[in-house]
């Protein structure tokens, strides 16, 4: 029994599930955009490894493996969505993503380190600096699209894919930067203090991930 004191309690109301023909079509869009992901991440990684030998740029080469991290990430959620029930290996999905945030976060870091402490520096590649800003272009635009599509369909796999593209941009703008100011200030340290904080990020978006909090935890 309430009295005339006690206010109402509100309670957040999650998302209504979309109707099974949205679904379908919500689905297709998810397998969509994770097969450009993959793709352009396979071409990212594919230059990025290669330039960075030329140049013996580390930043790149880290790039590189970031791109393949990408990959890895990208896969477990079209494994997932190539079953006929998405919903029962979404944990497994999240698990996947979640280890792969953390290895990321575990290179950039160690890579950064060895940067600031001058065992490596990135040093200058035309190739890398146009990589850097393509996929500075195209990478929030994926991200953008799965985020908004696996919050409608409700996935928290989707949806932490897509965080960790948006991750992916975030290195993006780093690595463009770090090279830009070393090829024209000689300021190796810049990309690395970036890598540290973008390290930071990808372990608290593992965490949500690992939790399965991820689907809704951010608002567009």
């Amino acid at each position: 029994m309430t009295t005339g004191s006690e206010a109402p309690v509100a309670v957040a109301a999650r998302p209504a599930p979309p109707a099974p023909a949205r679904a379908g079509v919500l689905r297709r869009r998810i397998r969509i955009v994770v097969a450009c992901t993959i793709a352009w991440n396979i071409v990212e990684a594919v230059i990025a490894l290669i330039a960075g030998g030329i140049a013996s740029s580390a930043a790149l080469i880290g790039f590189g493996l970031d791109s393949i991290v990408e990959v890895l990430s990208a896969a477990a959620v079209a494994w997932q969505f190539s079953g006929s029930d998405p919903e029962r290996r979404e944990r497994a999905a999240l698990r996947i993503i979640a280890v792969s945030f953390f290895a990321l976060a575990a290179y950039v870091s160690v890579d950064a380190v060895l940067s600031l402490t001058g065992f490596r520096e990135p040093e200058h590649s035309t190739v890398g600096i146009v990589l850097a800003a393509v996929s500075l272009a195209v990478m929030p635009a994926l991200s953008w699209f799965e985020r908004r599509t696996g919050r409608e369909l409700g996935s928290a796999s989707a949806v932490a894919d897509s965080r960790q593209t948006l991750i992916c941009s975030y290195l993006s703008a780093a690595l463009l930067l770090g090279l830009v100011l070393n090829s024209t200030l000689g300021w190796a340290w810049a990309d690395s203090i970036a890598a540290l904080v973008i390290a930071a990020l990808a372990v608290r978006e593992g965490v949500q991930a690992w939790r399965g909090d991820a689907c809704c935890a951010h608002s567009d």
